[in-house]
């Protein structure tokens, strides 16, 4: 097998949650251009709909809510099939921690932590029944390794999903799963664009040590390398995407 070919997904089934839009959506499309069937899933259906006809060729919808394990075990027939699950899905609450309400706390913390460890059991046991083992790859961030003010409940939530990972890694290795996280830095996407393009977003941009922010196309190796057998021997492991930004000064 070439090197190429081990990037290679054809044949594979994906899982992307939260493609409605944004990182998600563009996951989809690469695993979907790589040969891989892809599984939509998110709560918007309606938004599914169209993200599943602008990709096209090989996917399937799917309404899920990852913070509620009655949604995940309804969609237990699309699990028993996955191959490679990129658990995307995440929200973000902006604000000093000091004004922060229990109901904001929870919405990013249930979102981002536990409905990531939800679906990844969920892909884990069909990944075990079905014989194959798998790759399951965990959208965190590098605010899970650093952190900012004003984003507590994210950056807690997404460190908790880099520890997860590691330990997610170790027990599921006897199955043929592979855990891996992808840390991406800043990104330009309909959920942060306001900031980046502001004056704080620009001013952080200066620390970058490559001087700008990340495009899409920034994540298609590092995604292809966790989800294919080009990371067979990779668990365990964040991959970090920020130009460089976690290795700036203070």
């Amino acid at each position: 097998m070439s090197a190429a070919d081990r990037f290679s997904v054809a044949g594979k089934r994906a899982l992307v949650t939260g493609a409605s839009s944004g990182l998600g959506l563009h996951f989809a499309k690469v695993l979907a251009e790589a040969g891989a069937h892809v599984t939509l899933a998110a709560r918007r259906v309606e938004k599914l709909a169209q993200v599943a006809a602008e990709i096209g060729g090989s996917c399937d919808t799917l309404a899920l809510d990852v913070t509620d394990a009655a949604s995940i075990e309804a969609a237990a027939p699309a699990f028993a099939e996955t191959d490679i699950l990129v658990n995307n899905a995440g929200v973000v609450a902006d604000g000093p921690a000091i004004d922060m309400s229990e109901a904001d706390w929870d919405q990013v913390v249930d979102t981002n932590l536990k409905g990531v460890f939800l679906v990844a059991q969920a892909a884990a046991r069909g990944m075990k029944a079905h014989g194959r083992g798998g790759s399951i790859v965990n959208v965190a961030s590098i605010l899970g390794l650093r952190q900012a003010g004003g984003v507590a409940s994210y950056a807690a939530s997404k460190a908790g999903v880099i520890q997860l990972t590691k330990v997610l890694a170790l027990e599921f290795a006897r199955f043929k799963i592979r855990v891996n996280a992808l840390a991406p830095g800043y990104f330009e996407t309909d959920l942060n664009d306001a900031f980046l393009s502001g004056d704080l977003g620009q001013a952080m941009m200066k620390r970058v040590p490559q001087r700008r922010f990340g495009s899409l196309a920034d994540l298609d190796g590092p995604l292809l390398l966790l989800a294919s057998d080009a990371g067979a021997y990779m668990t365990g492991s964040t991959l970090v995407v920020d130009g460089g930004h976690l290795t700036s000064t203070l």
